[in-house]
């Protein structure tokens, strides 16, 4: 099987829009749980609903794969969990390096996910002498100092930050210089990467901020809905009584004959 350091997705070079690439997993995720109920054809309006987005936008999508489905059938479930994945690069194997084990690369380490769509942890590593040769999700964790050869002697090409804010540029600046070129950074920081290499970052504070937004948006809008203007009306002239003054406490004084 090849490894992600000598084969690079070719999306880019077909000219697939990076929107189209950012909705690619999403319809991938949606395809997978299909396959898993073997259901074999979807139509563009069933599999659109799955994935979140319109049926129009995932067709113009799929085009860029050269899938237009059939007309009264629907698009092959298992032939384009094949094409996505072979866009997206997960028919090959990515060797990742998770840096920084704490709880949040501890719960990356577990997550089950990564090896079902082509990626391989191939190493846990970790500045903490303490946490060197302790299993998490039965891999053993590496000193950061061996950083570099594990780079080196896995073929890694992605790199995962799970370190506080103030460690990652430093451990971001060695995982390139060791070869790495892609990188999702959990970290709380904005990373300062050279040309040829991407950075993902996954902030969920910010996300949980975005949300909070939201939430208070729509608790002022219900507000707003609850209270309801008075209800003007209008009389017409001959229904109008005359105007009078009033005095200060309210009464009505008596009309002085003329």
């Amino acid at each position: 099987m090849a490894t992600g350091r000598t084969h690079r997705p070719a999306t880019r070079s077909r000219g697939i829009p990076e929107a189209t690439v950012a909705r690619l997993p999403l319809y991938l995720r949606a395809l997978t749980a299909l396959s898993e109920r073997s259901v074999p054809t979807v139509s563009s309006e069933e599999l659109a609903a799955a994935a979140g987005v319109n049926s129009a936008k995932l067709r113009k999508d799929f085009s860029y794969l050269g899938s237009y489905g059939t007309r009264g059938v629907g698009y092959d479930v298992e032939y384009l969990v094949y094409q996505i994945s072979r866009e997206l690069g997960l028919t090959q194997d990515w060797p990742v390096v998770i840096v920084g084990i704490g709880n949040l690369g501890a719960a990356l380490a577990n997550y089950g996910g990564f090896a079902s769509r082509g990626f391989r942890v191939a190493a846990l590593i970790d500045a903490d002498p303490a946490m060197a040769g302790k299993p998490v999700a039965g891999i053993p964790v590496q000193h950061a100092d061996e950083l570099e050869q594990i780079v080196e002697d896995e073929g890694v090409s992605i790199g995962v930050i799970a370190t506080p804010a103030g460690a990652a540029q430093q451990v971001c600046e060695r995982l390139v210089a060791a070869g790495v070129t892609s990188i999702l950074n959990f970290a709380p920081t904005v990373l300062s990467v050279p040309d040829g290499v991407d950075v993902r970052k996954v902030d969920l504070s910010i996300e949980l901020q975005i949300l909070a937004f939201h939430e208070q948006r729509k608790a002022g809008e219900l507000a707003a809905a609850s209270v309801q203007p008075p209800v003007v009306t209008r009389r017409g002239a001959a229904d109008q009584e005359p105007a009078v003054d009033q005095e200060p406490d309210g009464d009505v004084p008596a009309v002085m004959p003329t």
